[in-house]
């Protein structure tokens, strides 16, 4: 080495440096480093029991080295896949003006399985989902990230709150089963909390399910907080009781806000949960401000300085309400000379509200619909046109027959209805009740409509 570098060699002879013993930093088969132990006060050189204790001394530091380094980066493997993992894009959607907060856990055993969405679904209704995931660092994210896309498709299919929950728990103790052999991923989202809740601005009413998860806090326009009491069900993956949806009345310009318990513990832990959930809710009691204005008043509140110690998530939606001039609905009689009138009653509500443009797509749609629900259904029938972000179309009946799209022959006289609404609509499903199905269809409206 002093051969290499005269400069460093001279140095080292003028500050009385005699004996250098030089021992790479290697752990797990990795080199990190070159370690250094000069002696230049005392006359005797290094033997070799001083070589003993510097390798003992640097293979020590190597494994330090080397796990400081693994989780460095299996932290920011976390932390790039929780941000993925959150990103969410919204379209527009007319049930509620959302914001949210999400920060990871700053404490040294890592970021957590905190996760939340927001979810269109049919009827201009919107979902809202959080959740926390047990344990911590990458295969927690990795569990919130499975969960999340879980319920994202769960939610496709319009189930009731605690159905969801019901399927998902289903989800978690298969995967729980599975990981058995996987020693590396033990908890496979046993335990999990979370909060649903499906908001309707058409009849005002939200709908939420509880898997042991905190219960949200509902602001009403006047700016009184208050407390909804859900009935409690079990962590997902445990199966030991059913879940149950509890139905809350919701006024416009009410504010729904839901958390993990992140937002509560602070960023000491160790607080009283009581005062917390006082300090949550007085702070929310400002209707009028912006939810941007009021997801940082709350982070002022509770997390002033951003460190957490365990993931914290808030997330806020204020509602809308679509009104009977956004709302235009039918009873039809189980008669086929009912679908012209259908058509006709269809082309005078887009006239009105100035969506001429949508008339022939839409009535071809509605008559399609409306002859499935006379020919393959039961009475009642009822069609529903709402004007939200998009243009929707719904034939509701009370047969629970599930359509499906298939295609027809050259041949066929029939069977090509589904598929003709799925060419021409953005999006179209179904979704059941406890009376019956309804079959919906979007059509986006022009840029320039836009919902008040």
């Amino acid at each position: 080495m002093a051969g290499h570098d005269r400069h460093r060699a001279a140095k080292m002879i003028e500050a009385g440096i005699h004996s250098v013993i030089v021992i790479p930093l290697r752990a797990r088969d990795v080199t990190l480093g070159v370690a250094h132990f000069y002696r230049w006060q005392r006359p005797e050189p290094f033997e070799a029991d001083d070589l003993t204790v510097a390798e003992e001394v640097v293979a020590r530091a190597a494994v330090c080295v080397d796990n400081a380094r693994r989780f460095t980066r299996e932290h920011h493997a976390a932390l790039t896949l929780q941000h993925s993992l959150l990103r969410v894009t919204t379209p527009e959607q007319s049930a509620a003006t959302t914001a949210c907060r999400h920060l990871p856990a700053a404490g040294p055993t890592g970021v957590g399985g905190d996760w939340f969405d927001i979810i269109p679904l049919s009827g201009a209704r919107l979902g809202l989902i959080v959740g926390d995931v047990p344990g911590r660092g990458v295969h927690a994210v990795a569990d919130a990230a499975r969960l999340r896309t879980a319920v994202r498709a769960l939610a496709q299919q319009d189930p009731a709150p605690d159905e969801l929950l019901a399927q998902l728990d289903d989800i978690v103790a298969q995967a729980a089963e599975a990981a058995e052999y996987h020693p590396e991923a033990p908890t496979a989202g046993i335990g999990t909390t979370c909060l649903y809740a499906v908001y309707d601005p058409v009849a005002r009413r939200c709908s939420l399910a509880g898997a042991a998860h905190l219960p949200p806090v509902v602001v009403q326009p006047s700016g009184v907080p208050l407390f909804p009491e859900l009935r409690p069900g079990p962590p997902l993956g445990l199966g030991a009781m059913p879940f149950e949806t509890t139905d809350i009345d919701l006024p416009e310009g009410s504010t729904l806000a839901l958390y993990t318990n992140g937002l509560l513990r602070g960023e000491r832990g160790h607080r009283d949960i009581g005062t917390v959930l006082h300090t949550l809710r007085r702070t929310l009691t400002h209707p009028d401000g912006s939810l941007e204005q009021a997801c940082d008043a709350v982070l002022d509140a509770l997390l002033p300085s951003r460190t957490p110690d365990d993931d914290a998530i808030l997330l806020l939606a204020r509602t809308n309400a679509l009104g009977p001039d956004r709302v235009a609905t039918w009873d039809l009689p189980l008669d086929p000379a009912i679908v012209g009138q259908a058509r006709s009653l269809t082309g005078s509500q887009l006239a009105a509200w100035q969506l001429d443009e949508l008339a022939f797509t839409t009535e071809l749609i509605v008559s399609e619909l409306v002859t499935n629900a006379i020919r393959y259904a039961r009475a009642p029938i009822q069609l529903r046109l709402i004007r939200a972000a998009s243009l929707i179309c719904e034939v509701s009946d009370a047969s629970s027959t599930s359509p499906h799209m298939r295609q027809a022959a050259d041949t066929d006289e029939a069977g090509r209805g589904l598929f003709m609404i799925a060419q021409m609509a953005d999006r179209w499903g179904t979704r059941y009740s406890l009376t019956g199905k309804t079959i919906w269809a979007e059509c986006a409206t022009p840029s320039s409509d836009t919902v008040e």
